[in-house]
């Protein structure tokens, strides 16, 4: 049997042990499905149509805006400035989005702190912003910084993992004391502190987070790589000639990367309710920006708007518990034991 028929054969029985969790599968849906809405956000809630017929000439608006925001086109003059819900009265056709509002579109006079209607699904806020939108557009944004800061995780904890256990000695001892260190700094006074001197800043606050959360990803492969550098097949590619590198990167790491996995499915529900803390706490991220923990954090000075602590309640939970299931299948299916059966 070939090496790759041999690790495809171990992938099918990883998919066979995590179809056997109902609660892993369920959570993978929920993730799927959490995925799409994040990647549709635009085309679900959008204070945009579709597609609008003005004056006989027929304009595509959200699609027009990708254009405007990357460069290659214009707003024709039609539809420059325009606001397309009065526009809507005088078009000869429309097709809008299910939920025809922006969530950044603040309406002081309209209906403010309103309950959840046919209108607005899920109330809006004490601007007139519709929640519903804030909620699809949140999701886009939690899952955006969960991944990027997991991707940064995984990079970083990968580099310095795979050469303290590859190399060991002083390497090895040099990488540990440096991962000692990182353990020391504590994350939330740093992004306190970082919030207070710079602008705030997304993507600050995604580097931040992921710059000091890769130590447990850098253990995880610095274990694997001091068991599987001693087997027979890396002593084989050695005698053969193959750079470090090649070592490294095509026959170790492969075979190694099975823990960095569920580190990652829990590393993403920690970011996520990270994200959401600080939102809630209003470190860091922008004002303008509409986020899952700015919605809750709306409810502490309105407390009979219930909607405003449900809804994004909710979706924090069924997030962060759903990447939690998801980590413990992916653990459950890669354990040895149940690789041998």
């Amino acid at each position: 049997m070939s090496e790759v028929e041999r690790s495809l054969g171990v992938w099918a029985r990883v998919w066979r042990e995590l179809r056997s969790n109902r609660s892993a599968i369920v959570s993978l849906w929920m993730v799927i499905t959490m995925a799409f809405l994040a990647l549709g956000a635009d085309f679900i809630a959008n204070d945009k149509p579709y597609y609008m017929r003005l004056d006989g000439e027929a304009y595509f608006p959200i699609f027009i805006e990708y254009g405007v925001a990357v460069g290659i086109r214009r707003w024709p003059a039609p539809l420059a400035n325009a606001d397309f819900k009065r526009l809507e009265e005088r078009a000869d056709e429309s097709l809008w989005p299910p939920i025809p509002h922006s969530p950044t579109r603040v309406d002081l006079r309209g209906e403010t702190l309103a309950e959840p209607s046919g209108e607005h699904w899920f109330g809006t806020d004490r601007l007139g912003r519709d929640v519903a939108a804030g909620m699809i557009h949140g999701t886009r944004i939690s899952l955006t910084i969960g991944l990027v800061v997991v991707a940064i995780q995984a990079l970083v904890g990968i580099l310095f993992g795979a050469l303290a256990g590859y190399y060991g000695g002083w390497v090895d001892m040099a990488v540990s004391r440096f991962l000692e260190m990182m353990l020391g700094i504590p994350t939330f006074f740093l992004l306190i502190t970082v919030a207070a001197i710079f602008p705030p800043s997304i993507y600050l606050i995604m580097v931040i987070l992921g710059l000091t959360g890769w130590m447990g990803i850098a253990r995880f492969i610095r274990s694997e790589f001091l068991r599987v550098r001693e087997q027979e097949f890396v002593e084989a590619a050695k005698s053969l000639g193959a750079s470090d590198r090649r070592v490294m990167l095509r026959h170790i790491l492969p075979n190694a990367l099975a823990p960095v996995l569920v580190a990652m499915a829990f590393g993403v529900a920690t970011a996520v309710l990270a994200e959401s803390g600080l939102s809630f706490l209003g470190i860091g991220v922008p004002a303008h920006l509409v986020t899952w923990g700015s919605i809750l954090a709306e409810s502490r000075a309105n407390t009979f708007a219930w909607w405003l602590a449900v809804f994004p309640g909710a979706a924090i939970f069924v997030t962060v518990t759903s990447y939690n299931l998801l980590g413990d299948g992916l653990r459950d299916a890669l354990d040895p034991r149940a690789m041998r059966n």
